[in-house]
């Protein structure tokens, strides 16, 4: 009989994909290596059971201990396999960004999950890497993993992954792609690739708001580069020991945007259901593909599956509320889909200059529809407010229907695009539009530029 002693004893081994449509236009061979078949669905499921069982080796790791892990959702799933068949407790502390679907994961396979706010440093108490090390000194018997600091990481993949890929591609590989997060995989693969061939090259994909690449280019850490971001699983705002930037060639940025759409191209155009940072990544080779020739071979790693991220990549809804979607835009309605359910904010000819700053300020809007007997019978825009009160700042106790300027067109719903952004002019900053149940609402400037791609 054929089998396997335990889950553990499958990971690994993983397949390699050639790309086809997604890819067309590019003049190299690109293989996918295909991680989402490791029992986790992820490459992580490689390094964890290499330091838990180093941790085991050198008495870190002690019989009934409680593992503590700081995750994006893949480490932690990845260990969890570990502890479950060797007996181990484990705790995971996940940023608030992680999609749901890792969460409930975790707590599906019996691991304590603790949630912290992305938007705060690294330092601060409220972190992820912060409350993981306090639970490591407040829980008996546990061990703090450290993925990022931990060199088991990288061994991991120098030990299976890399080895992998070179026997697989017959040594004929060129070019190894990558997102770059905790930089285990790209170092770890990375090293051993260039000691079976020195002339591979390895490409780091980043993303914006993370300091890796300009770190890289100039050796400097610069804290303007870092800023909240939506891609998972690559990217960061620390310098993790276990990126070994001297085998990186180059590291390249992939917008959130770029990595949400190409993640979903992958599974509709190639039939590969994989995370976000694969999408970053072939995102990013996309971008660099001039510097590809025909004779290069090149092998991109997809880190974990697509089911962890059906709530919001995969979700038309949460897409279309990032500006993700680029959903042709084609008549007037289209134009206020995003806050047409909003009441329609206007003034009263009664109403003083100073109520229409109020009501700007309130709203953060920049231009307002003057009624007078339910009808729209004029409209202040902000410019119209500055005027008024450059030329006399006791203009604010002035009315509307004093400094009111002519009403904005109103168009019907279904009028084109077209139609609409032609009533657009110095004088006219806003257009209405007629919806349904003699309801209006206002197409303002920034609706007409937000589709314009």
């Amino acid at each position: 009989m054929k089998y396997y002693n335990n889950v553990l004893e499958t990971i690994g081994d993983t397949p390699l994909v050639k790309l086809n449509k997604i890819v067309e236009g590019i003049d190299a061979t690109i293989l996918a290596k295909v991680e989402t078949t490791n029992p986790g669905n992820s490459v992580k499921d490689r390094m964890a059971l290499q330091m838990i069982e180093d941790a085991e080796a050198d008495g870190r790791l002690k019989p009934g201990g409680t593992i503590i892990e700081g995750t994006s959702g893949n480490t932690g799933m990845g260990l969890a396999l570990v502890a479950i068949v060797k007996g181990y407790k484990l705790i995971c502390v996940l940023s608030d960004k992680q999609s749901k679907e890792k969460m409930d994961i975790l707590r599906a396979v019996g691991a304590e999950v603790h949630v912290c706010p992305t938007n705060v440093a690294p330092e601060d108490p409220r972190s992820y890497y912060s409350v993981s090390k306090r639970l490591a000194t407040e829980v008996p018997n546990s061990w703090y993993v450290n993925q990022y600091d931990n060199p088991s990481n990288a061994k991991a993949h120098y030990l299976t992954t890399g080895p992998e890929i070179w026997e697989q591609t017959e040594g004929k590989i060129t070019h190894f792609v990558v997102g770059v997060g905790t930089g285990g995989t790209v170092s770890g693969v990375g090293k051993y690739l260039k000691e079976q061939n020195p002339n591979i090259k390895i490409w780091g994909i980043d993303t914006y708001g993370s300091v890796f690449k300009k770190y890289h280019e100039t050796g400097i850490f610069d804290e303007n580069e870092i800023y909240p971001y939506i891609t998972e699983g690559i990217g960061e705002d620390i310098l993790p020991k276990n990126v070994d930037f001297d085998v990186i060639d180059k590291f390249e940025k992939v917008t959130d945007k770029d990595a949400a759409v190409w993640q979903r191209k992958l599974a509709k155009e190639e039939g590969i259901f994989v995370g976000n940072s694969a999408g970053s990544a072939i995102k990013g080779i996309l971008q660099l593909k001039d510097e590809l020739g025909p004779d290069d071979v090149v092998v991109v790693l997809f880190h974990d599956h697509g089911s962890r991220y059906v709530g919001k990549m995969f979700n038309d809804d949460w897409m279309r509320e990032r500006g993700f979607l680029d959903e042709e835009k084609e008549t007037a309605e289209d134009l206020i889909e995003k806050h047409k359910d909003l009441s329609l904010i206007t003034l009263g000819t009664e109403e003083l200059v100073s109520h229409a700053v109020a009501k700007m300020k309130d709203y953060d809007i920049a231009q307002i529809p003057v009624t007078k007997d339910g009808e729209f019978v004029g409209s202040v825009t902000e410019r119209d407010l500055f005027d008024a009160l450059l030329e006399d700042e006791k203009s604010k106790n002035k009315s509307i229907g004093e400094v009111m300027n002519k009403p904005f067109p109103i168009v019907e719903k279904n009028a084109k695009l077209e139609e609409v952004t032609k009533l657009f002019n110095e004088k006219n900053q806003a257009v209405m539009v007629k919806l349904d149940e003699g309801k209006y609402h206002i197409i303002t400037r920034f609706d007409i530029i937000s589709v314009i791609k």
